[in-house]
């Protein structure tokens, strides 16, 4: 046989024969593939593949995993209830800014037990069941559809999960709640292996235990005292549903609606769950619980006020309620021990010999260089009312009229334009605008003619600072002015309420409510050269081990009034405080030896309602003075809960000069008594010119003597003249109280507290004039 040497031209050949192409299969088996496969080998390597990709997708996510998963469930502890209960109950310790011992605040539960399964009743168990985890009877610690949604919320940017009471319990005991995949991973083994270690009685006792409930309240037995004093074997399952619906919203256990909500919420799903029937839905009744006050011993607590306005910072900065008791925290506040003690007894003593029962006073003191809150004095946090102990409201919190203490933010607003503080209004008495008449509190607090904005600051005249809102700054202006020097509104998280709708902003009513530390704050922007530095009560706190678990910040302060300009914010503050140093003579009030001051009264009027006597139309319901030094600044408060007739010794009406002004000069003197005397830096005027010496000599040689005109009836009222109402010989307007009210339309009552859409129902005398202003208070001696 010849063998040939094959060297491709037999395949050329064939080819240009017409043969096949390289790619195709021989003659008969087109069912080849280009590579010479048939279709079993192709879906024998196809289905090869498919193995493949599953061992690898089981061994990636099921194997080692489950590897995973098992290493860590022997790596990982259970924490018991013991060591969870004591990390829980440790006490708050409160510091004064020096480092001495203010309180502490210890839990409500401070002294609980750890109850067994037997000493919790089952009604309280199905309850947490059903709002926290209905499968809890047969999950193995953890919920499938819950991981899901917790894996989808994490890789989409989200937060929450369908947490199980085992996980809960996992979380609350190792304390951490951290929004991540590897918490969540070995929060689901610690979870697995308590439910391979314990029976679910076990499990719901356990968390049952360490669980927080709100009011400080670690545990089923702390917060069934908390909330009702009584033990948590006698709680009905109304009381035990809304206990369970507080696991989620423990924070707002004081919030009326969120409680009931949350109430309502657990009873519902112990109905779905068939632990409770439908008639006890229908007829179930919300369970009241016990005054806040009355949940807790307070009497090695601090002050309750301060360590109420703590708490809301922390909350802010992190550290909320729930770590509030379970991390053995130290709290140096910015309280001064001395001012704090001067506060409380200055405003305590204000009150001594008053015969009108319904006197409240507030006092704060802030720092004008660190923004820090110095004292804080609210009135008496628990009240004796029948025998009964009842929470008392905060007064220095609660938002009032400020009178003619809103004055220097129209003045503020008109700086900003270029407008200097020696610029001229007609600052006579009885002026009209837009139909409304303006009226001051007499001769005393108007001008005869031409008047300086500075000197209408000194005598309080409301015809210049109603002119001035209404035709040149308007009153968006004068609300940003308040807010840039540290007014908290409620659009910015605060309780004050600055109203634009209408002119009352110029003179501090209507709808326009400050409260006393938001004006000891604002005030202290004008002390503190234009810096605005944002009012604080927590230095620094530390925890259990000695770590900072925060800080406050620098106080470096921000330019209130001029943007990043320090040096035009600074004289804008300047020539508000040359301004008002004159007023506090003019106040009959004295400042500190050796320390220059600077302040303004303000009073709103009462509204006189039928069936009142005759003089509640002279009466006053709110009285301020707010003035500071280089070094600190201080509002003081004195008036009643809504818009009340008040009266002072001798049935007087009470102003800001009368009983705020003498305990805001007691503080002062006290609290700077012994510390280096100081004095305002000087700055230019705006507008040029140089402030003319006291004048109120001059024209008002009384001094102290309240005009002539102060005691008729409707004083402090704008009103229009008699017989221009709605009725025969009805009063109304646009008027301030003594001290600097509010303004209303016509039609419409004075005071900010009522309705403005009801018809007036004070009754001016219409031979007299209707002042409104600050007049000086009678004679009588000023106490140190």
């Amino acid at each position: 046989m010849t063998h040939r040497v094959h060297d491709g031209r037999a395949d050329q050949e064939f080819a240009e024969a017409g043969g096949l192409e390289p790619t195709q299969a021989p003659p008969g088996r087109e069912d080849l593939d280009k590579k010479g496969r048939t279709p079993e080998e192709r879906k024998k390597r196809k289905w090869k593949i498919i193995r493949r990709c599953a061992y690898a997708f089981v061994g990636l996510f099921i194997v080692l995993p489950a590897i995973a998963f098992v290493i860590t469930y022997f790596l990982v502890d259970v924490p018991s209830p013991q060591s969870v209960a004591q990390s829980q109950n440790q006490a708050v310790t409160y510091l004064y800014a020096d480092g001495s011992p203010m309180g502490k605040d210890v839990p409500p539960g401070g002294n609980r037990q750890i109850l067994t399964e037997n000493q919790i009743p089952e009604v309280v168990k199905r309850a947490v069941i059903a709002t926290e985890d209905a499968t809890f009877e047969t999950n193995s610690g953890f919920d499938i559809t819950g991981l899901v949604r917790a894996a989808f919320s994490q890789l989409t940017g989200g937060s929450g999960g369908g947490s199980t009471i085992s996980q809960q319990y996992i979380k609350k005991a190792t304390d951490n709640d951290a929004p991540t995949l590897t918490r969540k991973w070995t929060e689901l083994a610690k979870s697995f292996k308590m439910n391979q270690t314990y029976s679910k009685a076990q499990i719901i006792t356990a968390y049952l235990n360490i669980i927080y409930f709100g009011r400080g309240a670690y545990g089923i037995g702390a917060a069934s005292q908390a909330f009702f004093h009584k033990d948590v074997g006698q709680l009905n399952y109304s009381e035990a549903a809304l206990l369970a619906g507080l696991i989620q919203q423990p924070g707002r256990s004081e919030n009326q609606k969120v409680a009931q909500g949350r109430w309502n919420t657990a009873l519902d799903r112990m109905l779905d769950n068939h632990f409770i029937t439908p008639e006890q839905r229908h007829s179930a009744q919300f369970p009241t619980p016990i005054p806040l006050s009355e949940s807790k011993d307070d009497s090695t607590e601090p002050y309750r006020f301060i360590a109420s306005q703590v708490k809301a910072e922390l909350e802010q900065h992190g550290l909320g309620e729930d770590k509030y008791y379970s991390s053995g925290l130290t709290i140096q506040t910015t309280i001064d021990k001395k001012a704090q003690e001067v506060a409380t007894q200055a405003a305590t003593d204000a009150l001594k010999g008053q015969t009108d029962d319904r006197l409240l006073d507030a006092l704060v003191a802030v720092d004008p260089k660190t923004g820090g809150v110095l004292a804080y004095y609210g009135g008496q946090p628990i009240l004796d009312v029948n025998g009964q102990k009842q929470a008392g409201r905060d007064w220095a919190n609660t938002p009032q009229n400020p009178g003619s203490s809103m004055k220097p933010f129209d003045l503020t607003a008109f700086l900003k334009m270029g407008k200097g503080i020696n610029s001229t209004f007609d600052g006579s008495n009885n002026r009209t605008f837009d139909g409304r008449v303006v009226r001051n509190a007499g001769d005393s607090s108007s001008c005869t003619g031409p008047c300086t904005v500075a000197h209408a600051m000194q005598i309080s005249a409301n015809t210049v600072f109603y002119d001035m809102v209404l035709n040149v700054t308007k009153q968006g202006p004068v609300k940003q002015a308040a807010q840039d020097a540290g007014v908290r509104t409620k659009e910015n998280g605060g309780q004050s309420e600055i109203s634009t709708k209408d002119n009352n902003i110029s003179l501090g009513g209507g709808d326009t409510r400050i409260t006393p530390m938001d004006m000891a704050a604002a005030y202290a922007t004008f002390a503190g050269d234009g810096l605005q530095r944002d009012r604080h009560f927590v230095a620094k706190v530390t925890n259990a081990q000695h770590e900072v678990a925060y800080q406050a910040p620098d106080a470096a302060g921000k330019p209130a009034f001029s943007d990043a300009n320090a040096d035009q914010s600074k004289q804008i503050a300047g020539n508000v405080t040359a301004a008002l140093k004159p007023v506090i003579s003019f106040s009959k009030l004295t400042c500190p030896s050796g320390h220059e001051c600077a302040g303004k009264t303000g009073t709103q009027q009462h509204t006189k309602r039928p069936g009142e006597p005759a003089s509640a139309a002279n009466a006053n319901a709110q009285t301020w003075m707010v003035g500071y030094t280089p070094s600190v600044s201080v509002a003081a408060w004195v008036g009643a809960d809504g818009d009340q007739a008040l009266h002072g010794k001798g049935n007087s009406p009470i102003f800001g000069s009368t009983i705020a002004g003498p305990l805001w000069e007691k503080f002062m003197k006290q609290y700077l008594s012994g510390k280096p005397a100081e004095q305002f830096d000087q700055v230019s005027l705006i507008g040029g010119g140089s402030i003319a010496s006291d004048t109120n000599q001059g024209d008002n040689p009384d001094q102290g003597n309240p005009p002539p005109d102060a005691n008729t009836p409707g004083t402090d009222q704008t009103g229009q003249n008699p017989g221009t109402g709605p009725g025969p010989g009805t009063g109304n307007g646009t008027g301030n109280q003594p001290g600097g009210g509010h303004q209303q339309d016509p039609g419409r009552p004075v005071g900010g507290q009522n309705d403005p859409t009801q018809q007036p129902t004070h009754t001016p005398k219409p031979p007299k004039d209707t002042p409104t202003g600050d007049p000086a208070p009678p004679e009588q001696p000023n106490t140190p």
